[in-house]
């Protein structure tokens, strides 16, 4: 939507707010009542450069100056330079943007590759304001769905972009939504999954806050392609910001039409609730999701019937994640071929992924599918923090596995990721350094994965487990020759065993990182040594005597009495008394003290 005024714009994303966007809406806020009038004020969702937030925008005549890393100090001389004095803070500038096209600013390597679908609207609108969701375009697919296309088009449509499920599985969007239209029933029921559980991933929380009715427009797009009355959007409740948004969005679409009956004219009805879910990862599985939402403990059943027959209340339902559904108004509004065009052959449209862990740009970042691994981390990712090497990414979370940087130029698609024994999952991507312990990552995944079993079979409840002590004794120095084949042959088993997706793929990052890592687990279990030095049963703290001040800080620090020496007189650790806590390492202020 045009606007006259010079236009003031705070990213209150979750991660902003987090960083202080708060503290800097208020200070504007507080300019704004000394100098009424002078620009417009607002709030917008994360534009993905979480790593420079908080992010406070100055729009004016076509050009967007976005800064990074803005104090309420900040704020108020970029209103008397910028705002009232025309002068950029060029030392601050994350991004200029001219007419759309990215003019330059310290992160443009961040932004310069991305092609922005799902997340075309994060960042750049209110995500409050249904006005400017239509004012960019918003619900324009709707009208042209409803009132020029058939339902079966509708489906044809989806299906010749090629788009495939954003949720982990990727199982072709448009004909998983053909088998729930073929089934008749009284009512059939639209879910989207927004159960975001994998630790490391934010992306579908993102978009919920920075663009609440592409999702929704999408859902309802779905639900007229197959018939549904009714939808749910099962969110987890440690989305707080999410909900608050969606349920704004939701209420402001029913004012306008385009919820409930009769939408548009069409003669259509349909109408969605939110579901707040508790934050079980097992919910993640559309089974035990719908059981949830039917007041039931979040457990997955046997499936034939699949859901698109006997769903939520023995319903046809169709179920499909944040990512997916934020797609398909793009895809009706600009056309199959032209979604198609972008990625692969068999792996079409862009993809979001949640960059975390060790590199320099974290944050959210959405580029087309058959982009390589390396151009992720080291070009989009800026590389890895401090200078160190690139080790490897856990990609697709607990399920997923962790793929090594000797495999970096695998395209990131739906059949060349699960050719190195991970899976793309929802778009999680912890990147790790030379200082990161494999089994240790191993070991703290299926904790997870354990922890959030929901305990009906078997395998996956006692198998993990077991996996879990095995692992926790070789980072502890007690491992046997043994145990590696102990793993191979439990994992095997319970990804055999399982019911459900949790199951079958919790044993994956201990799998991966047996294939790729291997001599870390031997050096565990043959040397007794971590050799990323990052187990602490397995390391050694010593004082380099040419670093050490004898300040006496670490002996003071030490609860077990293990470092000796006289003030300005170099101190020495008694390894065969050290517990190995680390309180020596983080209380030293001269970088004496390092492990090995």
């Amino acid at each position: 939507m045009k606007k006259s005024k010079t236009q003031v714009i705070v990213g209150m994303g979750t991660c902003g707010l987090s960083a202080g966007a708060r503290q800097v809406h208020d200070a504007l806020s507080a300019l704004l009542a000394e100098h009424p009038g002078s620009f417009e004020l607002s709030g917008t969702g994360c534009i993905g450069m979480c790593y420079r937030e908080p992010l406070v925008e100055v729009r004016e005549k076509g050009r967007r100056t976005i800064y990074g890393g803005v104090t309420p100090e900040l704020a108020a001389e970029i209103f008397e330079r910028h705002v009232r004095g025309g002068d950029v803070l060029e030392e601050n500038v994350a991004l200029n943007i001219a007419d759309g096209e990215i003019e330059g600013g310290q992160e443009q390597g961040f932004q310069i590759l991305q092609r922005k679908i799902v997340l075309r609207n994060c960042g750049t609108i209110d995500p409050e304001s249904i006005g400017e969701y239509e004012g960019s375009g918003g619900y324009k697919a709707l009208r042209k769905a409803l009132l020029e296309m058939q339902p079966g088009e509708i489906i044809e449509e989806v299906k010749k972009s090629g788009l495939r499920g954003r949720g982990g599985a990727g199982f072709p969007t448009g004909l998983k939504w053909s088998f729930a239209a073929r089934y008749e029933a009284d009512r059939k029921y639209i879910v989207c999954n927004a159960d975001e559980g994998d630790p490391g991933a934010f992306m579908d929380r993102s978009v919920l806050e920075g663009d609440p009715h592409s999702v929704i427009e999408g859902m309802i797009i779905c639900a007229r392609a197959i018939g549904a009355s009714y939808g749910y959007i099962y969110c987890r409740a440690e989305y707080p910001l999410a909900i608050r948004r969606l349920t704004i969005a939701l209420e402001a679409a029913r004012k306008n039409g385009y919820l409930g009956s009769d939408i548009l004219g069409s003669g259509f009805d349909f109408d969605v609730k939110i579901k707040q879910g508790a934050g079980a990862f097992v919910c993640g599985e559309e089974t035990a999701l719908f059981a949830s939402i039917e007041g039931k403990r979040g457990m997955p059943r046997i499936r034939p019937p699949f859901p698109a027959e006997k769903g939520l209340w023995g319903k046809p339902t169709n179920n499909n994640n944040v990512e997916t559904y934020a797609n398909i108004p793009w895809i009706i509004t600009n056309g199959a071929g032209a979604y198609a065009a972008i990625g692969t052959e068999k792996s079409t449209g862009t993809k979001v992924f949640a960059l975390a862990g060790k590199v320099v740009r974290g944050g959210l970042a959405e580029v087309p599918m058959g982009t390589t691994i390396d151009t992720l981390v080291n070009e989009v990712g800026g590389g890895i923090k401090e200078g160190r090497k690139f080790k490897a990414v856990q990609m697709g979370g607990p399920s997923g596995g962790c793929i090594p940087a000797s495999l970096g130029q695998t395209p990131v698609d739906f059949e060349s990721i699960p050719a190195t024994g991970a899976i793309m999952g929802s778009g999680g991507m912890v990147v790790l350094d030379d200082t990161t312990c494999m089994v240790e990552m191993a070991r703290f995944f299926l904790n997870f994965t354990q922890s959030e079993s929901c305990g009906k079979c078997t395998f996956c409840r006692i198998g993990t487990l077991r996996m879990l002590e095995i692992l926790t004794r070789i980072t502890q120095g007690e491992g046997e020759p043994e145990d590696i084949e102990r793993l191979r042959t439990l994992g095997a088993q319970i990804k055999e065993a399982s019911l459900c997706g949790l199951g079958q793929t919790a044993p994956n990052p201990v799998l991966t990182t047996i294939r790729y890592f291997r001599d870390e687990y031997e050096a565990h279990i043959r040397d007794k040594k971590c050799p990323a030095g990052s187990c602490q049963a397995l390391v050694d703290f010593f004082i380099d005597p040419e670093a050490c001040t004898g300040c006496t800080l670490c002996a003071k620090n030490c609860p077990v009495g293990a470092i000796s020496g006289s003030a300005k007189q170099v101190h020495v650790i008694d390894n065969s008394i050290c517990v190995k806590c680390g309180k020596c390492m983080t209380s030293c202020n001269f970088g004496a003290i390092y492990k090995r």
